[in-house]
């Protein structure tokens, strides 16, 4: 894990941190980050979830639209997505003399460190635990190519960029579940996780649409929804779907769920947006959602909807419509 990593270094002697403040760079909420001074390190980062449980600990979470500013060091906790380390790397780089990065190799450590060796020769780190950790004086190197590019158009004219989900155009899921959507639509609103805005902007095409409320979690994805989604119809929400209370409730809600924590497949999450709809929902409300087929979602859906039919799919994905959602003072009808 990379907290026993980063205590390893730091306990063994290999890697001394320096005075000043130090940042960490997208660290997950499950990292133990006690090897850090809690007192002069600061949290960059754009997903809500893990900012809420940093605050909530106490550490300091920075808003994602502030500049930061230089610091002694940079701790960099490597994403799945490749261009976006190199990016937090390129960063790092330029915010701190010193750069430590951690990661586990499903994620593409053991890449960057290849990569950072071929520039800069060898490196010190320590491996343990499925990872590696590894750290270089940024001054050795310029990483001035990685920086993060600006937001580019995809396919169908959306704008999307790195650290957001399927950034490289509308992924299949999405596509199936636009393509089901009635022609008519209640008038009051939902995305759920919206993303970068591909199935808001699909559903303010239908009739009957009044509002929606994109709310999405990643601050990278909701900077391109807010490009792709100029409709005064539309409003974004920077939240965690779990957590979200609206100021009213909808009338309908789309959905293409996450289900992942890092590479590992977690049910709990798309369970957990199903039991966030039907709160969200008005006692007549509906959901759209799509799913990947082996997710067991049909019993959550049973259980906080009165009627949930699958309307569609193939061989991966499949496509749910869910109407009048059961309140906890319900009892299911048997």
């Amino acid at each position: 894990m990379a907290d026993a990593r980063l205590t390893t270094a730091i306990e063994s002697g290999a890697l001394v941190l320096p005075e000043g403040t130090i940042l960490a760079l997208r660290p997950a909420a499950d990292v133990d980050l006690s090897a850090l001074p809690k007192d002069r390190t600061l949290i960059l980062h754009g997903f809500r979830p893990d900012i809420d449980a940093w605050e909530a600990q106490g550490w300091s979470v920075p808003a994602p639209e502030a500049a930061p500013e230089p610091a002694s060091a940079a701790v960099v906790f490597v994403p799945r997505s490749k261009p976006l380390a190199r990016a937090m790397l390129a960063q790092a780089a330029r915010l701190a003399p010193m750069v430590i990065v951690d990661g586990q190799k499903t994620d593409g450590v053991d890449s960057l460190w290849r990569e950072m060796r071929a520039r800069v020769g060898d490196l010190p780190c320590v491996t343990r635990a499925h990872g590696r950790l590894f750290w270089f004086d940024s001054a050795s190197v310029d990483l001035s190519d990685w920086a993060a590019p600006a937001p580019s158009e995809v396919d169908g004219g959306f704008v999307t960029q790195w650290g957001a989900f399927s950034a490289d155009g509308p992924d299949r899921g999405s596509q199936m579940l636009a393509a089901a959507l009635p022609k008519k639509m209640p008038s009051r609103m939902a995305d759920l996780g919206a993303g970068w805005g591909y199935l808001a902007r699909v559903v303010l095409e239908r009739d009957g649409v009044k509002s929606i409320d994109l709310i999405e979690a990643e601050t990278l994805a909701l900077e391109c929804a807010r490009r792709n989604v100029t409709d005064p119809r539309a409003a974004f929400h920077w939240a965690d779907v779990t957590r979200f209370k609206p100021g009213h409730l909808y009338d309908g809600i789309v959905s293409n769920p996450p289900f992942h924590v890092g590479r590992a497949a977690d049910p709990a999450l798309g369970r957990a947006f199903i039991l966030a709809a039907a709160r969200m929902l008005a006692p007549s409300g509906q959901l759209w959602m799509v799913a990947n087929r082996h997710l067991p979602y049909e019993a959550a859906l049973r259980d906080s909807f009165r009627s949930v039919e699958e309307v569609g799919g193939d061989g991966t994905f499949k496509l749910f419509h869910a109407i009048r959602p059961l309140k906890p003072t319900d009892k299911k009808p048997r």
